[in-house]
């Protein structure tokens, strides 16, 4: 394993040293051009919400101003920043779900977009309440869409949540008044309590940003996942290869990159067309190379095994080995430096959604009417890009591992029924998974999540503390960036297991998995909230009680700070390796690192050695075994 975390570096470090000689500027390159970030806006205390500032409040107490022109103290200052970056991501990815709702309301029998999984299909449809007997499935498939789509504006009452749910944390989200309402309106709560003249309390604040998180994870995100797999199918384990070494000398090498999995499947599928095949080989290729990167990537490899060239900070570096023909975005994570990158060498950097048009790039909309018409579209312009690749640039890092992808709950549930099971009955439940917790097989479990960050070094953070945990015997589950980190560094491997516990090792060895399970994109967080709530309900528990704890080692978007908010919202302790904008507010820190614990049964930890907090979070599992006597 080391060798391949070496190797991975290597990769990553060669294609640096090229992007220098090439004259162009990479991530980290404008890392260090920034010099010394600002303090203030650090420490989260530089306001902007009104003409009257910009004003910067000391972070030092008793030093420098102590309010802002309207009188905002410290605390109210970074409350507000907080739960605006909840806004953020809460908006990001519920929209995320609101795009997949209005493509599942477009499929029919017909069209470019079908109902694939019918059973998710059914499933999903008496959560909500829709009519299925003796009807068509794509009647129930638009009134699913329609249903889901109301949750949005949801004006009276609160979130139809999932059965995952376990009551007692309902109970325990109604005590302090943060059930999520409709997503929307409490997207909009904060953008108004967090105008001048509103909320200047930081408790009451930051209560409204841990409600509109728990939109977020328990509503927009967790939808967009059962609709996803309604349409393009429930994911099962499959086997992949990842890094910058998936790339290929004589294909036509089409980079897919964003979030949202309609875009993938509709050029996956337009891929495989036989005039855009024949068209790749007129041109001289040997055929097309569809690789992923970053969220697109951990969509479409769960459900075709498409091959992961990188994470977030590789996007540049795929360009940046000369042989990439187009890359094709939809929305997030998409760095604007790719247009001006493009530029300096053949590659076309194609933008697809109207929500993230870029300056610089060929704009080629997806059409959500024909959106196979346009992949095809889209596709053409790589292929015929290819003639252009100038061979002279091209320095692919032949450097690439294995990895098994694709750990859906429901895949994780049928792969732990191979592990012995007595009660016959108990078939397709979370049973084996709680017997093997309940018994100490398995200390506990930990989701390992979130992006990369050029303030940390890429995929270190993520990689120690998987090695740390399995090691323990605790079972991550990881999503989104750190999931392909776990893969560049051979992590999804079966053979991984033997970097594992005794325990762990042995259930692996049962059940034929990997000690770390691939559960998707950053969005599909929801599926380990469903994971465990399913567990915490057959054993009649809340969430909170479970040896479970969450971690961002190398986090960086406002989506990864709702994340946080509803998983420790949702009782599951989590671990930042970044240090969050709030240092400048006292209050604000207790509150996230010590009070929330009062509310909601788990807190946030800051600690940016990977190694200290991998072990701080297996002696949060053995506290939380030793509280239920396990």
């Amino acid at each position: 394993m080391e060798q391949k975390i070496l190797n991975n570096e290597t990769a990553q470090n060669k294609l640096i040293e090229k992007a220098k000689k090439d004259g162009v500027k990479t991530v980290w390159d404008r890392k260090v051009d920034m010099k010394t970030p600002c303090g203030f806006g650090s420490a989260g205390v530089c306001c902007r919400n009104c003409a009257m500032g910009p004003c910067r409040v000391s972070p030092v107490p008793g030093k420098g101003n102590d309010r802002g022109i309207c009188g905002a103290t410290a605390d109210v200052i970074v409350s507000r920043n907080f739960a605006r970056m909840v806004a953020g991501g809460a908006a990001a990815h519920s929209d995320h779900g609101r795009s997949i709702a209005f493509n599942l309301y477009s499929t029919s029998e017909n069209g470019d977009l079908k109902v694939k999984d019918e059973k998710k299909l059914m499933k999903v449809a008496k959560r909500f309440g829709v009519e299925t007997e003796n009807r068509d499935i794509y009647d129930i498939a638009h009134d699913l869409a329609k249903t889901g789509l109301q949750e949005y504006g949801r004006q009276f009452g609160t979130l139809t949540l999932p059965t995952a749910v376990p009551e007692k944390r309902k109970e325990v989200w109604n005590k302090i008044g943060i059930m999520p309402r409709g997503i929307d309106r409490d997207i909009v709560s904060i953008m108004h309590s967090t105008h001048i003249g509103c909320a200047a309390d930081a408790e009451s604040m930051l209560k409204i940003a841990m409600r509109t998180a728990l939109g977020d994870g328990w509503g927009g995100s967790y939808t967009a996942t059962e609709f996803s797999d309604i349409m393009f199918e429930t994911p099962k384990s499959i086997a992949t290869e990842a890094n910058l070494g998936v790339l290929e000398g004589n294909s036509v090498n089409v980079v897919l990159h964003g979030h949202e999995p309609t875009l993938s499947e509709m050029v996956i599928l337009a891929s495989e067309d036989p005039e855009i095949v024949e068209l790749a080989k007129a041109q001289g290729a040997d055929g097309i190379n569809l690789v992923g990167m970053c969220c697109t990537a951990n969509e479409a490899t769960m459900r075709h095994g498409l091959k992961i060239a990188g994470n977030f900070l590789q996007q540049e570096l795929a360009v940046v080995t000369g042989a990439v023909e187009a890359v094709i975005v939809d929305v997030q994570c998409i760095m604007p430096a790719l247009a001006k990158l493009s530029e300096n060498y053949h590659t076309k950097f194609i933008t697809t959604s109207p929500k993230a048009r870029i300056k610089g790039a060929t704009h080629i909309e997806m059409d959500e009417e024909h959106p196979y018409e346009s992949a095809k579209k889209i596709l053409k312009e790589a292929i015929l890009n290819f003639k252009n690749r100038d061979n002279s640039k091209v320095e692919i890092p032949h450097i690439k591992s294995e990895a098994v992808v694709g750990y859906s709950t429901e895949g994780i549930v049928s792969e732990l029924d191979k592990v012995a099971n007595s009660n016959i009955g108990a078939l397709g439940t979370v049973k084996p998974l709680a017997d093997c917790i309940v018994s100490g097989v398995l200390r506990g479990a930990a989701g390992v999540v979130g992006c990369n960050n050029p303030k940390v070094k890429h995929d270190a953070s993520h990689v120690e503390m998987i090695k740390n945990l399995i090691a323990n015997d605790v079972i991550v589950v990881t999503t989104g960036c750190a999931a392909q980190a776990a893969a560049k560094a051979g992590l999804l491997t079966k053979e991984a297991r033997k970097y594992a516990g005794a325990g762990l090792a042995k259930v692996c060895e049962l059940v034929d998995i990997p000690p770390v399970l691939h559960m998707g994109s950053c969005v599909d967080n929801s599926r380990i909230l469903e994971l465990v709530g399913e567990v915490a309900n057959y054993l009649k528990l809340d969430i909170a009680d479970l040896p479970v704890v969450g971690a961002a080692p190398e986090w960086m978007s406002e989506k990864a700070v709702s994340i946080g908010t509803y998983v420790v919202c949702s009782g599951i302790d989590t671990w930042l390796g970044v240090v969050p904008p709030v240092t400048g507010g006292p209050e604000v820190v207790d509150i996230l690192t010590n009070r929330m614990e009062d509310m909601v049964g788990a807190k946030f930890y800051i600690e940016t050695d990977p190694t200290k907090a991998a072990q701080q979070m297996v002696e949060r599992v053995e506290e939380k075994r030793k509280k239920l006597g396990i």
